[in-house]
């Protein structure tokens, strides 16, 4: 409440990934979406001056999410074979990307409404969650 910064204490996700051939290629993949979805929704965002000049570049000036500010996932999957290929398999990299977003936006928002907060626009990067419940008080 003091700084604005989201903490996540815990993520769940359950996924249709139709058939696993690898299971540990497939968590990795959703994984890896689940932290881009975070990323998106608490620190990611172009940012560019009055010309239209790009300042957020370089990967110096654009926050993606680092593993210590990651809770470990749970995730589980259910099995429904896709009926378009012979294999029976689907994507499974976009699921946590999808998700995780307005997973996190919603879970903030929730945290926020005792404070009469409604909204913030993405991403909720600390000053934004801060002056959000300041203004509301």
């Amino acid at each position: 409440m003091d700084t604005g910064e989201v903490s996540i204490q815990r993520y769940v996700g359950v996924d249709d990934v139709g058939v696993v051939i690898n299971p540990m290629i497939v968590d990795g993949m959703v994984h890896g979406g689940v932290t881009q979805g975070i990323g998106q929704a608490l620190q990611e965002e172009a940012i560019y001056d009055d010309e239209g000049q790009l300042l957020t570049g370089s990967m110096m000036d654009y926050a993606v999410p680092m593993a210590e500010v990651l809770p470990s996932f749970e995730t589980d999957r259910t099995v429904t074979p896709s009926p378009v290929n012979p294999l029976g398999i689907k994507g499974a990299g976009e699921a946590g990307t999808i998700a995780a977003s307005p997973a996190v936006v919603n879970a903030v928002m929730d945290a926020l409404a005792p404070f009469g907060v409604k909204h913030i626009d993405m991403p909720l990067k600390p000053e934004k969650v801060w002056r959000a419940i300041r203004s509301s008080r």
